[in-house]
C-alpha cells in the first residue's frame, strides 16, 4: 500500500533535474553512462514527453525519490525505461509501486505493447518484472542499449 506521504504523479518541471539525477545515479551504480543516456536525460520533454511519451514520480513530501518513464515507440507501443529509485529509498517496494502504475496505465489507456529491456546480471529486477506478468522474448538485433541482454514484454491482450 502507498502509505499518506508517498504520491505517484506525473511529470512535472519541477522534477526535472530529479529524473536526470536519479537515473545518472542509477547507471553509474550498475552499469555506465552512455553520451546518449544524458541526451535523453537532460532533454525529457523533447526526446520522451512530446512524441507522446510519459514520465512519472513517486515522490515523498513533494520530494521526487523514483521515476520511470513510458517512451512512445510506435502507435501504441511503449517503451518502459529510465526507472530509478532514491538509493536510501530501495528495498522498500517503491520501484514495484511504479511498475504497476505503468502496467494499469497502459491497461487504461490501450496500449498495444509495452516491452522493456534490462540486464540479466540485474536479478531482482528481473524477478520482479517476471512477478509482475513481463515474458521474456528474443532481444532484436538492432538492439537499442549496449548494457541490454534481455527483452521483455507485458502481456496486455
Amino acid at each position: 500500500m502507498i502509505n499518506h506521504s508517498l504520491e505517484i504523479s506525473p511529470y512535472n518541471s519541477t522534477f526535472a533535474q530529479a529524473f536526470y539525477d536519479l537515473n545518472v545515479q542509477w547507471l553509474q551504480t550498475y552499469f555506465y553512462v552512455e553520451p546518449y543516456d544524458r541526451e535523453v536525460l537532460s532533454k525529457p520533454l523533447e526526446y520522451i514527453i512530446q512524441p507522446g511519451g510519459k514520465i512519472f514520480f513517486i515522490t515523498q513530501n513533494n520530494i521526487a525519490i523514483g521515476t520511470v518513464a513510458l517512451i512512445k515507440r510506435g502507435d501504441g507501443v511503449f517503451e518502459l525505461t529510465k526507472m530509478a529509485i532514491e538509493p536510501s529509498k530501495q528495498g522498500k517496494n517503491l520501484g514495484q509501486q511504479l511498475l504497476k502504475y505503468c502496467t494499469n496505465f497502459a491497461k487504461e489507456n490501450n496500449f498495444k505493447q509495452l516491452y522493456l529491456y534490462s540486464n540479466t546480471k540485474l536479478e531482482n529486477a528481473i524477478h520482479i518484472y517476471l512477478k509482475h506478468g513481463f515474458k521474456e522474448v528474443s532481444i532484436p538485433q538492432d538492439n537499442p542499449y549496449k548494457r541490454s541482454n534481455i527483452k521483455m514484454v507485458y502481456p496486455l491482450h
